[in-house]
């Protein structure tokens, strides 16, 4: 798959296949094309597919719009989402669920959620991400996720700006969303997550990492060596380990 934004070519011959039951992780540095990839796979207008096609549980999705992805099962914790004037995480959440929008409180369900993330009434009543925290939004991210119940997950740095008690949290929500907490042969859910430094990866295990460089997947492999391989040599391992000029 190749892409472009604004006439410009971001992504060249992209080749990634997730299983069901799998998740993956995507490193890479900064102009690489990762957050590109997201956007694409979510479908926002701007991001141009001009050779190859997105399939999802075997359906081409490549001409469909972003909420019509999301419908299918397509989920995504932004790593810095806008704030929503007006419109109280609540009522997003109820909507998200499949609640009635007009209900005066969130299920039983939600508020345990809710309660599990650490936000309380006084929370959920706050316009969405208005004055959150890092940490806060973060929560939140995961917990729109949770109300969702998305087949396909991706997440944008999940591990960025948070302290070690957010990400133990974050993580636990994750590997529900994942199906981590179930046997590798009834796992249905997938996911792919973007981090710098894999420390998300300490509490989430990946089937499989890429390494994402100049719009194209340079490797991929085991995720416990690639990343111990970064950490050790930076990025310019894995230039020197590819042959990128």
């Amino acid at each position: 798959m190749a892409v472009e934004v604004s006439g410009k070519k971001v992504l060249k011959d992209i080749d990634l296949y997730i299983d069901e039951g799998e998740t993956h992780v995507l490193l890479g540095p900064n102009g690489s094309g990762k957050s590109t990839l997201f956007m694409t796979i979510l479908g926002f207008p701007k991001y141009k597919v001009t050779n190859g096609e997105i399939l999802f549980k075997g359906e081409n999705i490549t001409d469909l719009n972003t909420t019509e992805r999301v419908k299918k099962g397509v989920g995504v914790s932004f790593q810095n989402p806008p704030a929503i004037r007006g419109v109280r995480l609540m009522d997003l959440l109820k909507v998200e669920s499949g609640q009635k929008p007009d209900d005066e409180e969130l299920s039983p369900e939600m508020l345990e959620l809710a309660y599990k993330m650490k936000l309380d009434e006084n929370f959920l009543d706050r316009d969405v991400n208005l004055g959150f925290s890092g940490g806060e939004v973060k929560r939140s991210e995961i917990l729109q996720l949770l109300a969702q119940k998305p087949d396909f997950i991706m997440f944008d740095e999940p591990d960025s700006g948070v302290d070690i008690e957010n990400v133990e949290l974050l993580a636990e929500e994750i590997n529900i969303l994942l199906d981590k907490d179930k046997k590798p042969g009834l796992r249905k859910n997938s996911g792919l997550l973007i981090t710098h430094l894999g420390y998300i990866l300490n509490f989430v295990n990946a089937d499989t990492a890429h390494v994402l460089m100049d719009g194209r997947i340079a490797c991929s492999g085991n995720p416990s060596e690639i990343i111990e391989d970064i950490r050790k040599e930076g990025f310019k391992g894995c230039v020197q380990c590819c042959g990128i000029h």
